[in-house]
């Protein structure tokens, strides 16, 4: 247990980027539960004291009175976690009629049950719209029926540190009422907002079909250096094995360019307009999914090199370190890093619940981590030459004008 003692237990956890976050940020996991056996793999190989077979497998077989004997404790500090998203799409199930959407209702009854002083409920931001603000209104009247005040944001991962423009829900709901300190303009405001190249311009060059295992350069960044914290080992940086005819289609498009350069005789027939695009190096990506090495897919092509991204490159632009390994298949892999939450999100998540809700005032460690996050996107002379004159948080991040 860390000194602060902030318990939470994590529901849907998935490959585990939400616990990532909040355990950099100082809470103590005391459960977990998954029903996907290569996620539960994953979540359990990358912490030392979890066991896969001691994770709770599917929620809905969970009887609200064995839920505090599973946790081991009757109450915890937070309960986190996100149900499945796909039922949220306002594509798939624009009335919430898909059975995923009632899965939140599991979620709610372990809050009930732990009371714990806050929960976080993370979710696509597809959610607001489902059954017209219905689905979503339920959620509140849901929360509000067992003593918890809700307040929903839409938040922007770039603004929190991530080289990615993914947009999620984020649910706050506090026991009896919210703090006074809102999650409201609480984005870490980076000095510069993080582009691809800043995530994964270290990794090695790979072509179509072919993979790298160990680094051949030194990281250049930020961002760069944090997520590969010292790893020697490099996994996942294996290239979907693209036709011929695929490489020179893609071969056409400049870095940040999409379909609209390919030659006529060499374009597609089909696909959307943001499919066979590239990636720009100087922007965040866009929202990294399970498609993330298909050309096919929404902009989803290397800057430079003419194939999709890897799977490691993938997690880079999700924050995952390099020393997080993912068990399964490419494909389950994939799903498994396009699901998560992003690390850095969740950290940053982290500390701002520990000021508002649990009254931890940030120490030199949060505050040195925060200028970590903060500074991604700056070289390691800048940063090293610069760090006293970043300073800590900006006012917005710590709630006592620091």
């Amino acid at each position: 247990m860390s000194s602060q003692g902030l318990s939470y237990v994590d529901l849907f956890a998935g490959a585990g980027g939400l616990s990532l976050g909040l355990e950099k940020a100082g809470f103590d996991l005391v459960h977990a539960v998954e029903v996907d056996d290569d996620a539960r793999s994953t979540f359990a190989r990358n912490r030392d004291e979890v066991k896969a077979e001691e994770m709770t497998m599917d929620i809905r077989d969970v009887d609200t009175s064995e839920i505090t004997d599973l946790v081991g404790h009757d109450t915890v500090d937070l309960v986190a976690g996100g149900p499945p998203c796909q039922g949220f799409s306002e594509v798939v199930s624009p009335d919430g009629s898909d059975d995923r959407n009632h899965l939140f209702t599991y979620f709610i009854q372990w809050v009930n049950e732990l009371q714990p002083e806050a929960a976080l409920f993370e979710n696509v931001r597809g959610m607001e719209n489902t059954d017209d603000g219905r689905f979503l209104d339920a959620v509140k009247e849901s929360f509000n029926n067992i003593g918890y005040e809700v307040t929903p944001h839409v938040v922007t991962a770039s603004d929190f540190g991530v080289p990615q423009h993914r947009r999620r829900l984020i649910v706050l709901a506090f026991k009896g009422s919210a703090p006074a300190h809102s999650i409201d303009g609480f984005e870490i405001d980076p000095v510069e907002t993080p582009g691809v190249m800043d995530g994964i311009g270290d990794l090695p060059h790979v072509g179509a079909g072919k993979e790298a295992t160990a680094y051949d350069s030194d990281p250049e960044t930020v961002l760069q250096q944090d997520l590969r914290n010292g790893n020697e080992e490099l996994t996942l940086h294996q290239a979907a094995n693209h036709t011929d005819d695929m490489v020179e289609m893609i071969s056409h498009i400049s870095d940040g360019g999409n379909r609209s350069e390919i030659p006529d005789e060499l374009a597609p027939s089909s696909g959307y307009h943001n499919s066979y695009s590239r990636l720009d190096s100087r922007e965040p990506a866009v929202a990294i999914t399970s498609n993330m090495s298909k050309p096919s897919s929404a902009r989803c092509i290397h800057p430079f090199q003419d194939r999709g991204l890897t799977p490691r490159e993938g997690a880079r632009l999700q924050t995952f370190p390099d020393w997080y390994r993912f068990d399964g298949g490419l494909v389950s892999v994939r799903q498994q890093i396009g699901n998560a939450v992003p690390p850095y999100l969740s950290e940053s998540l982290g500390y701002y619940l520990k000021e508002a809700v649990y009254g931890f005032e940030l120490d030199s460690n949060d505050r040195e981590r925060i200028n970590t996050l903060r500074s991604g996107s700056l070289n390691l002379e800048q940063f090293n030459d610069g760090h006293t004159d970043i300073g800590g948080p900006m006012k917005q991040m710590t709630l006592d004008n620091l």
